[in-house]
């Protein structure tokens, strides 16, 4: 005769009825000690120098043989969509990413010497691995076309607008922090930083011998002997001492 019987766990007592409070403390922290030891905290590695042509599937494939990646974050150009070389991989236990910063360190890898760190959590931004999971799509319209493309006259406008505010706020920084620096831009009516008071000045009261629009070289002059000298005959120098002669006596 087979009978289920159904077996149910009620509290631990303790041996001594007066000490069961302080047992059961001590129940539930061995309990909560347990189920932190059971969950893994995850490990954030850098890795530097990565080849052009590796993208994040095959990134994924490749580092997953230490153990289980959860996120992948490779940095990618937002103009032209391009690798820029670097990576940040997420695993599941922080002591496997610390085994692979250390063994792939300075590991030569597709004619690359693989730059690996280890990244604390506390210096691991927020934000790193958002949109990680999203399959990448390649601008269709990269930088240089953007720049090159015919615009009409309102877009002209836009562009024109965008780069003077940007001429100017950058302009203001500069005199604010006391930087004597004055740069060629798109705006005719820069603000007055000092060097462009010093050349009103100058240019008020500065006579215009002193301007800097002429720039005068004073080259060394070069003698050139157009005429050969004439090679003189044994003759010649007779004939000479000659006349000398007759001439002193």
């Amino acid at each position: 005769m087979s009978e289920s019987s159904e077996t149910v766990v009620g509290p631990l007592l303790s041996l001594d009825p007066k000490l069961q409070g302080a047992f059961q403390e001590k129940v539930q922290n061995i309990r909560k000690k347990k189920g932190q030891a059971e969950s893994l905290t995850p490990g954030v590695l850098y890795i530097g120098h990565i080849p052009r042509l590796l993208v994040e599937s095959h990134l994924t494939e490749y580092f997953s043989q230490f153990g289980t990646v959860t996120r992948l974050r490779l940095s990618r150009s937002k103009k032209t969509g391009n690798s820029k070389g670097y990576a940040f991989i997420e695993y599941e236990c922080d002591e496997v990413a610390k085994i692979v910063a250390d063994t792939m360190n300075n590991y030569l890898f597709c004619e690359r010497l693989l730059k690996c760190e280890f990244v604390p959590p506390e210096k691991v931004h927020p934000r790193l691995f958002i949109g990680c999971n999203k399959k990448f799509r390649k601008p269709t319209l990269t930088a240089v076309h953007r720049y090159n493309m015919q615009r009409n006259e309102k877009q002209q406008e836009k562009m024109t607008k965008r780069l003077l505010e940007k001429e100017g706020k950058l302009r203001k920084r500069l005199a604010e922090k006391g930087i004597d620096y004055d740069f060629p831009g798109f705006d005719p009516t820069p603000v007055c930083t000092p060097t462009v008071l010093e050349r009103r000045k100058s240019a008020r009261f500065g006579s215009p011998e002193d301007s800097d629009d002429e720039i005068v070289l004073n080259l060394p002059e070069v003698k050139t002997t157009s005429k050969k000298k004439q090679k003189i005959t044994k003759a010649d120098k007779i004939k000479k001492i000659k006349k000398l002669k007759l001439q002193t006596n």
